[in-house]
């Protein structure tokens, strides 16, 4: 089994979007998340990034699929078509996808998909930008479970007058 993390920015009440999309635009806060999605150790491998429907599309045309990534597209609606991405209906069948070619897969979003995946037995760490703010959301990242302890502090920042910190959480 590859290494499995979650990545998640979060508000002060684990809010992380509303209305099928960010309720914030914190530009040095998503060129962290693709920084983190993105390296490898191994220049010749890539890292995967496994998404529900709802968050595949919240991502502009333009930006889909993720560049550098191995996407996968995880929905229940069997017919469903995502240009650059692989669709599956299945934790197990995203996780399968994770071949030699893989270094690292990422759990991107959205709620419900990070509920799934939260219980993973195979789950290494949750990568967590935790906002110093509320705000009006309709969908939460799941309470962290306790076997993962204290996080361990990897930086943090200011945008817009809004203070954020990385966390990485690990079992």
């Amino acid at each position: 089994m590859k290494p499995l993390y979650l990545i998640v920015a979060t508000d002060e009440q684990n809010g992380i979007g509303k209305n099928g999309d960010l309720p914030w635009r914190l530009k040095n806060e998503l060129v962290y998340f693709q920084k983190v999605t993105s390296e490898t150790t191994d220049a010749s491998k890539q890292n995967m990034v496994v998404m529900g429907r709802t968050t595949w599309e919240s991502i502009p045309e333009n930006r889909r699929p993720l560049k550098n990534r191995k996407n996968v597209v995880l929905t229940r609606q069997t017919d469903f078509v995502a240009n650059g991405a692989t669709v599956v209906t299945t934790i197990d069948d995203a996780l399968a996808l994770a071949d030699d070619s893989v270094e690292s897969i990422f759990v991107i979003g959205g709620a419900s998909v990070y509920e799934q995946f939260i219980a993973h037995p195979d789950l290494t760490g949750i990568y967590l930008t935790r906002l110093d703010h509320t705000f009006d959301c309709d969908a939460f990242f799941p309470e962290i479970p306790k076997s993962f302890g204290e996080p361990e502090a990897l930086g943090g920042d200011t945008e817009s007058e809004i203070r954020y910190n990385y966390l990485l959480y690990r079992k």
